[in-house]
């Protein structure tokens, strides 16, 4: 009678999702699935059978299973289990119980972290929740069965057995794979309740996998958008840097824009994308986000938000000058002000913010280029990023890009050709600098002027190990 009256509130018209037995998997051996056993990882597989010699269930569990089943390595492995937090933290030598919503243990291996979840159980009706229906705690523990039932999306709610490389399904989760489909577990407008961040979650699958949105999945969330705004800033903050660093950044982003999602999140993001120069420039910054994520590189969330603020940042800093600041005390209002709406939206961690401070306060300092402000530049910590900010300044056509190709000679260039582009910048300058003030050409002197140019040849290559859009 309640499975039902569950179907009837769906609308769910699909005959085999009628006829499935959520309390009873599909079971499926290494032939149905096509699981590459040496895509796992050997510390997944240690955690699994540890548990399970110790007398407990195993499984490797949601995104890792998905992964696996697309046939791509997944970056993370979590492991489900019906042992306790304690009595996983008991098993391992470096195992530690965390979170207050749902009590998990990280298990570390090295510089290895694994999170192994107990099985949840139904939520309760009682479990504290705020004013919106979000769901505050939750250590309730259960079946896998229940467990299940609690994870949000279908593709994400199946299990792996390392030790019998068996996939256990409860939820149709392997059909919605093979149609590319997102579906929800359950009402979708009272999972969204429980936890808002699931609306960013289906955007960042969506996007990443090329998967569509189920109608039935989609159809709340422009109405249910705004309670995000209840969701800790530190989470959404998480989230969005999961989206972001999906490999499929500017797919995220549109997607939100079309869920109707991207309202406070990003502010004035709609108005950046709909100018042509914003929407180039941060068009360049995802493009080569998503390229090095592709390459296997690393990326700088500091370099990311700096490049998606930054014409926030540069109007602010037009109108600080319009109203009569210098060129340098306005750009750092200009910042301030930015910074200070994001972290209340964002959490931007301080050591993020301080790197996007450092790129957007380097900008000014490009364009000196006579005496030895270059070699000093040269030496900041942070110059790759600020370097590669520049390039893609250039390459939007927000500047010229003369500019981009001296700084790269320069950076790239010997001693005597840095002098030389020195030399040809001191003729070729107007005699004002970016804070309106009269330079004087550097003189020129020759070999005897080591010290920069030495700073500078020890200084580069450390700067790009350090990171421009993220090396």
């Amino acid at each position: 009678m309640i499975k039902k009256l569950i179907r009837k509130i769906l609308g769910t018209k699909d005959k085999s999702a009628k006829a499935r037995d959520t309390n009873t998997p599909v079971i499926l051996g290494p032939d149905a699935h096509g699981i590459d056993p040496k895509l796992l990882s050997s510390n997944a597989v240690r955690v699994t059978s540890t548990l399970q010699e110790a007398g407990f269930e195993a499984f490797v569990v949601g995104g890792a299973v998905r992964d696996l089943l697309l046939g791509v390595k997944p970056k993370d492995f979590d492991i489900a289990t019906n042992a306790t937090p304690e009595q996983v933290r008991k098993l391992f030598r470096r195992a530690f119980i965390i979170g207050k919503r749902f009590q998990i243990v990280h298990v570390m291996f090295g510089q290895d972290l694994l999170e192994v979840t107990t099985f949840r159980g139904t939520a309760l009706d009682n479990a504290p929740k705020d004013d919106h229906g979000r769901v505050l705690r939750d250590n309730t523990f259960g079946s896998q069965a229940e467990d299940a039932v609690r994870r949000d999306f279908t593709i994400n709610a199946m299990y792996y057995n390392p030790a019998n490389q068996q996939v256990w399904d409860y939820h149709g989760g392997i059909e919605d794979i093979r149609a590319k489909t997102l579906r929800i577990i359950g009402q979708p407008e009272a999972r969204y309740r429980e936890d808002p961040v699931r609306m960013l979650r289906v955007v960042r699958f969506a996007a990443k996998l090329k998967f569509t949105i189920e109608p039935v999945t989609a159809a709340p969330i422009p109405v249910m958008a705004s309670l995000i705004d209840n969701v800790p800033p530190a989470r959404v903050f998480d989230e969005m840097l999961k989206l972001l660093m999906s490999g499929q950044a500017l797919a995220c982003l549109q997607q939100l824009r079309k869920e109707g999602l991207h309202h406070g999140l990003l502010p004035l993001l709609d108005v950046v994308l709909e100018q042509p120069l914003g929407f180039k420039f941060v068009t360049l910054a995802l493009d080569s986000t998503d390229a090095r994520i592709a390459a296997g590189k690393t990326v700088s969330p500091g370099f990311l938000f700096a490049s998606l603020l930054w014409h926030q940042v540069l109007e602010k800093w037009t109108a600080y000058r319009a109203a009569g600041e210098q060129t340098i005390p306005a750009l750092h209002l200009a910042a301030d002000d930015v910074l200070d709406s994001q972290t209340e939206k964002l959490a931007l961690q301080r050591k993020i913010g301080t790197d996007m401070r450092d790129i957007w306060s380097m900008q000014p300092r490009f364009e000196r280029r006579t005496g030895k402000s270059p070699y000093k530049l040269l030496e900041h910590l942070r110059f790759r990023a600020g370097y590669d900010f520049l390039l893609l300044r250039c390459a939007s056509g927000e500047i010229d890009a003369e500019l981009g190709e001296w700084w790269t000679a320069f950076y790239e260039g010997d001693e005597a050709t840095r002098e030389d582009l020195i030399a040809t910048a001191g003729q070729s300058s107007s005699g004002q600098g970016p804070a309106g003030a009269k330079r004087k050409r550097a003189p020129r002197r020759g070999g005897r002027s080591k010290g920069p140019a030495s700073a500078a040849e020890g200084g580069a290559p450390g700067a790009s190990s350090a990171g421009g859009t993220g090396e």
